[in-house]
């Protein structure tokens, strides 16, 4: 893939990968050439010589259990977003120029700038991935589209305790739970109830991970009745019941 002058490359899943600008030279390790940050600034890479100057800034954004995450899993292993294209080119391009000055500069607070905009241009990215999508494609992204099934994702994400049955969700969107389940299935790939399940198990490893909380508080935040319920469906779902988990994710 060339890049130009104000163009961003995502890599959602962190593949390995190459750049410079002849792919033939031996590749040399970033660990090896990667500078530490000097005066509270942020880490710096310098390498080459001879050639025109390039200056790129490089970001990542941390994501727990990427894997599973049903936004990663329907991303392609690349994206790639142009500063001169689409409707908000232009706060982008200025904010991203703002930004590689603060790297430059290495000012104090450069790195929680470079965070914000992270997520600023991922979301953007994310955005015009989705309206861009040929159709007849498929997965979480392609569900937005859908106005139906999309209102329905937005629903079982609001209130992920609800005992939520296909018909109340069809009602709660205009379609009849038949209608629902075939759109569903054919964009998400899962019937709703199924979703939301795995959802459901996203979150709860969440909370054991990042919170004190009980099981039976766990299995309330989520919709469970009992901890029990919820010990079942965490261990059917995960591999592993929810107490040993958490003591080995802790």
């Amino acid at each position: 893939m060339a890049l130009g002058p104000g163009e961003i490359v995502l890599l959602p899943r962190n593949d390995l990968h190459l750049m410079g600008s002849d792919l033939g030279m031996p590749p040399v390790m970033s660990s090896e050439i990667i500078q530490p940050p000097k005066n509270g600034g942020l880490f710096t890479i310098r390498h080459g010589g001879n050639g025109a100057c390039t200056r790129m800034v490089c970001g990542f954004l941390g994501c727990d259990s990427a894997e599973s995450n049903p936004i990663f899993a329907t991303l392609p292993p690349v994206l790639r977003l142009s500063l001169e294209e689409g409707g908000a080119a232009e706060w982008i391009r200025s904010t991203f120029h703002y930004a590689a000055e603060e790297v430059a500069a290495g000012r104090p607070g450069s790195e929680t700038v470079l965070a914000k905009l992270s997520e600023l241009l991922f979301v953007e990215t994310v955005r015009r991935y989705v309206e861009n999508l040929p159709e007849g494609q498929t997965g979480w992204l392609a569900g937005l589209r859908d106005t139906h099934v999309a209102r329905a994702l937005a629903l079982l994400h609001r209130d992920i305790a609800r005992p939520w049955t296909v018909d109340e969700l069809g009602r709660a969107v205009g379609l009849s739970r038949s209608a629902l389940a075939e759109r569903f299935i054919r964009l998400i790939g899962v019937p709703p109830m199924h979703y939301l399940m795995n959802w459901r198990m996203q979150v709860a490893m969440q909370k054991l991970r990042e919170t004190s909380a009980s099981l039976a508080q766990v299995a309330e935040m989520i919709g469970y009745e009992s901890e029990a319920a919820f010990s079942r469906a965490f261990k059917k779902s995960v591999g592993k019941a929810p107490g040993s988990w958490r003591r080995s994710h802790s």
